[in-house]
């Protein structure tokens, strides 16, 4: 039980009761539950295709196996948190919520041998240390941000990533789903966005762009990780595929080419005209009616073509369309400017600690996800040699990732304040699914750990310990990952 990552809040070993599971073993779950009765599916799943084990799943409490309760938990473990007990005789995930019952059977995962993640079957034996974990996350919001408008990435693979990240207890999706290089959901009121500002992306390549359908399919299979899908439309800069597509949103009424560079702040919707209010109002309806989580994400930040009184008064319009279609709005720090309501989150991801303007902005409400960039940007290169990535923030290796306190980070800022901690992929240079899991692993469950584990648990020496037990699982799974000097790797 020494190898988990995220690290819990307490584990207490008990080496004379491992549990073996047999091809008779039983997943029980809470009479009555459905929520319950699809996580049971989902670690069947999971195990089935490695153990050869039927595993069936339901209510029937007799034999022994593994449960799935949501009775009798630790009061301590909240709404995200579980209880894990193993014994002889069984396995017994207790929670208050199905959230909680997913977190603890991702810890299972990770107690049970690493060739469990296999899709082919494998010999085993299948044994599972035996002890107690109890586990409760410290931050509500724990994220991943995957930059789709400058490579796109198609739904099958978009599915991989949310896979990827559930098992280190993330449970926020935030995707940049707009920008200068693509446009990527299908919009039925202006379907020039999809068909021609989603036509291409960095480098010339064909782009592509989600159908409502799809996009629904990616939210619901989130929701089934437990993941809520932040949707992000960047406004009102990082719009060149919407200026390209729909000519009266230019200020001059003339449509751009599409634009297939890296470079950043020369776009920008026209303020003045009305057109470009009901447009954004189509735009906000359709992406909040398809998102059934609380957030909208709409960006505000490099808008350098756009001048402060310019922007705030833009932002004046948008903020009131994101609350007419019942969201609660999300944008990167640089909107702080424009005042927003209390309500709004502000997500930092500024290089220095030093950010008045986001301390001012939690004084008067507002919460505060943290992806400063020099620690959260999983798109930064690892070292000088790393071949995919920027390195404008500098160069962030697996320690760098891992050696920080959100609830200390910006000078000034209280924890209470702190709402999470978001890891960003910008896409420049990252064209494959290969590509993406070189940058993203091992660095994303470094964060993964910052946003889940309590401070007191933070210690680099043990970190690099754990996270090099992850490598024969991500090997199981075909994970491209990172090999970091920094980290003892397991063969």
């Amino acid at each position: 039980m020494q190898h988990i990552v995220p690290a819990p809040v307490e584990v207490t070993p008990n080496p004379g009761a491992t549990h073996t599971l047999t091809a008779d073993t039983r997943i029980h779950t809470e009479p009555g539950s459905p929520e319950a009765a699809r996580v049971g599916e989902h670690l069947a799943d999971v195990l089935r295709p490695s153990t050869g084990y039927r595993l069936p799943v339901g209510p029937d409490a007799s034999g022994h196996g593994i449960s799935l309760l949501l009775t009798g938990a630790d009061a301590r473990v909240g709404e995200e948190g579980y209880q894990l007990d193993v014994t002889g005789q069984e396995v017994v995930v207790r929670a208050r919520t199905a959230a909680g019952l997913f977190a603890g059977v991702q810890t299972l995962r990770q107690l049970l041998p690493a060739e469990v993640e296999s899709k082919t079957r494998r010999p085993g034996p299948w044994t599972v240390p035996g002890g107690r974990v109890l586990d409760h996350p410290r931050y509500e919001h724990r994220g991943a941000m995957l930059d789709v408008a400058r490579h796109f990435f198609g739904v099958d693979e978009v599915k991989r990533y949310i896979d990827l990240i559930a098992q280190y207890k993330l449970n926020r999706l935030h995707l940049h789903l707009t920008d200068d290089q693509g446009w990527r959901l299908e919009i039925k009121s202006r379907p020039r966005l999809a068909e021609h500002g989603g036509s291409t992306q960095v480098g010339g390549g064909p782009g592509g762009h989600y159908t409502q359908e799809q996009y629904r399919e990616l939210v619901a299979y989130a929701a089934s990780r437990h993941i809520t899908v932040i949707p992000e439309i960047d406004l009102p800069g990082h719009t060149n595929a919407a200026l390209a597509s729909y000519a009266e949103l230019n200020c001059d009424g003339v449509a751009p080419a599409l634009y297939t560079g890296t470079e950043v702040g020369f776009s920008s919707l026209c303020i003045d005209k009305d057109v470009t209010y009901e447009f954004l109002d189509d735009v906000l309806r359709e992406v909040a009616a398809l998102t059934p989580g609380p957030y909208l994400h709409i960006g505000g930040d490099e808008a350098f073509k756009t001048t402060d009184p310019d922007f705030i008064a833009f932002m004046d319009r948008v903020l009131p369309l994101v609350a007419k279609h019942g969201k609660t709005a999300v944008g990167w720090h640089e909107f702080v400017k424009a005042t927003p309501p209390a309500s709004a989150v502000v997500q930092f991801w500024g290089t220095k600690e030093v950010a008045p303007d986001v301390v001012a902005a939690a004084a008067r409400g507002n919460r505060v996800v943290l992806s400063p960039a020099t620690k959260a940007y999983l798109d930064m290169k690892y070292d000088a040699d790393t071949p995919l990535g920027l390195d404008w923030a500098g160069h962030t290796d697996v320690e760098d990732a891992y050696d920080w306190d959100p609830g200390a980070f910006v000078r000034d800022l209280p924890e209470s304040a702190v709402l999470g901690v978001e890891a960003p992929l910008w896409t420049e240079t990252v064209a494959t699914p290969a590509d993406l899991e070189h940058l993203a692993f091992p660095r994303l469950p470094a964060i993964a750990e910052v946003a889940w584990s309590p401070r007191r648990t933070h210690d680099w020496e043990g970190f690099r310990r754990r996270l090099a037990a992850q490598a024969p699982r991500w090997r199981a799974q075909g994970v491209n990952f990172h090999r970091s000097p920094q980290v003892p790797w397991q063969d």
